[in-house]
This record gives structure tokens, sequence and C-alpha cells, in this order.
């Protein structure tokens, strides 16, 4: 920076002062007085922050935040650092199996914020990411915003009030439980969710892992998700995963979309079905005379 003398000449002027004061006289370095300047500090969205708007990329200049107590459609639980492979190229792209680390920590990470699986409850996990400039300027950040959804059909996610930390424990009526499925034909249309009291023919009993494998390949497996889900069923009511199991309930199962899966998701809910007979509680726990094969 260059730095400007100047110099006031009083031509004609006799200055008188009283008393001595020493002349300032320069000492000769003309930068040690000037301020460092401050380091350019990152971009880096806050966690346990509520948010007005769902974006998958996340820009500096319209970020916002509200309070968890007024309505929001998400909440950051989280925000972690690519490390890795990833770092050295271009941004990943969001629903790319680039976020397949990020999806993994953003899981352990609402697990101890709800309190249980996500996947177990009307919540939905979105993964965002700096913008494409940003990350070329060194941003490395990822974060995992949770949501509300209407419903295990609809998962649009839907403005709430309240932070969901804790949400998973105790009776929340956000976690699955029994449901009335609506069918058309033989194809499932929708599942209306009900007390356990009243009549129903389905309830949610757990989340099957499902082992690696292409979305393609995940079309080809309805029989493996089918038999990965009826030992949940059997564990659940506490009866023998044996040949009579069919003969006491079918399964229902719900997949993450082809988007989650490719970003690593793959969290299969899983529902005891009940084709033949309505059921009027709860079978967790129901055991061979509760859960009959008939």
């Amino acid at each position: 920076m260059r730095r400007w003398l100047v110099a006031l000449a009083l031509a004609g002027t006799t200055v008188v002062m009283s008393g001595c004061v020493e002349q300032h006289r320069a000492d000769g370095d003309l930068v040690d007085d000037w301020p460092a300047l401050p380091v350019p500090q990152l971009f880096v969205p806050a966690t346990d922050a509520c948010l007005p708007r769902i974006t998958a990329v996340v820009q500096a200049s319209t970020y916002e935040t509200v309070n968890c107590a007024r309505t929001h459609l998400a909440e950051a639980i989280h925000v972690g650092t690519f490390t890795g492979v990833v770092i050295t190229g271009a941004r990943p792209e969001p629903g790319s199996p680039a976020l397949r680390t990020a999806r993994a920590e953003c899981d352990q990470r609402s697990r101890e914020v709800l309190g249980g699986d996500w996947h177990s409850a009307r919540l939905t996990m979105n993964i965002a990411v700096p913008s494409v400039p940003a990350w070329d300027g060194g941003a490395r950040w990822f974060r995992c915003d949770l949501s509300e959804t209407d419903s295990i059909d609809n998962t649009r996610p839907v403005n709430r009030t309240g932070s969901l930390r804790g949400a998973m424990i105790g009776d929340n009526p956000l976690i699955h439980r029994c449901f009335d499925p609506k069918l058309i034909g033989n194809n499932l249309n929708y599942m209306a969710p009900v007390l356990c009291t009243e009549p129903h023919r389905a309830e949610f009993v757990g989340v099957h892992l499902e082992r690696d494998m292409t979305w393609a390949e995940f079309g080809r497996a309805n029989q493996q998700v089918h038999r990965r889900c009826m030992a949940l069923i059997a564990t659940f009511a506490g009866v023998p995963n044996n040949s009579d199991l069919p003969y006491r309930a079918g399964s229902i199962f719900y997949p993450p979309s082809q988007r989650e899966w490719d970003e690593g998701d793959r969290g299969i809910r899983c529902f005891l079905w009940s084709d033949d007979r309505k059921l009027t509680r709860s079978m967790r726990g129901a055991g061979p005379k509760g859960l009959p094969a008939i």
C-alpha cells in the first residue's frame, strides 16, 4: 500500500510555542505502524441450529438460521469435515457415492442427538455441502440436516417447532408404530397410522441394514429383503423364525430413495403385515399364542 506524505508550508508566519516539546522524528520504518490484516476466515455453517429452508448446497450469502422454538423446516445436528481422497478432487455432488462417508457420520451423530435411529420415525436426513466456489476456496465441511416428514409415504419435510433433540426417547408421536395399510388390488397405496389399540394390519418392527449393492441389484433382491424383514418380525413378536412364520405374518418394507441409496443409506424399514386378520394390540413380544400360525 502506498503511504502519502503531505507537507504544509506556512509562509511568512512565525509560530511561538511556550514550553519545550521534542520534535517527532520518523523511525525510518514506514510499515511497522500499520495493523496486520486479519487472516480470511472460511464460512462454516453452525450446528445445533434450526433452518427456515432446506438446501443441498449452502451459500454463505443466503445463509440463515432461526430459533428452534419458531417454525422451521430442518435442524442442523452436525457439521463434519470431509477427509481422504475426496478432498483433493471436485466438490462431491449431492446424491453421489462421494457422500457415503459423510452420511455414515451423520447417521452416527443423529443417533446421539435423537436417542435412536431416524429411520424409525417420520424423519428424513439431508446432507448439505458448500458451493463450488467455496469448495475451490478451501471449504471442506458437510452439514447433517434432520427434518420431520408428513408420513412414511410422503417424505417431503414439513414445518415444525421445537428441537428434535431426544425425539426418539419415550412415547413420541414421530416414532413409527401401528398402521392400517390401504390397498388398491394387491398393491399398497399408503399406510394410515393408527393407535395400536385400534384395528390394524401392520406394525413397524425395526430397521434392517442391507448389504452393499448397486441400486439395480437391490431392485432384484425383493425376496432377500423380505427374508431379512421376516427375521426382524420373528424377533419383535417373540416367535420362532421357522417354516411356520409365513403362516403367522408377512412383511412390508420401505427402502431409501435412489438418491439416498447412492449416498450410502442402507436402512430398510420393516413392518409386520397381517393380511388375514385385524390386530387390536401391539405384536411386540406377543409370542406364538398372540401371533398364531393360521
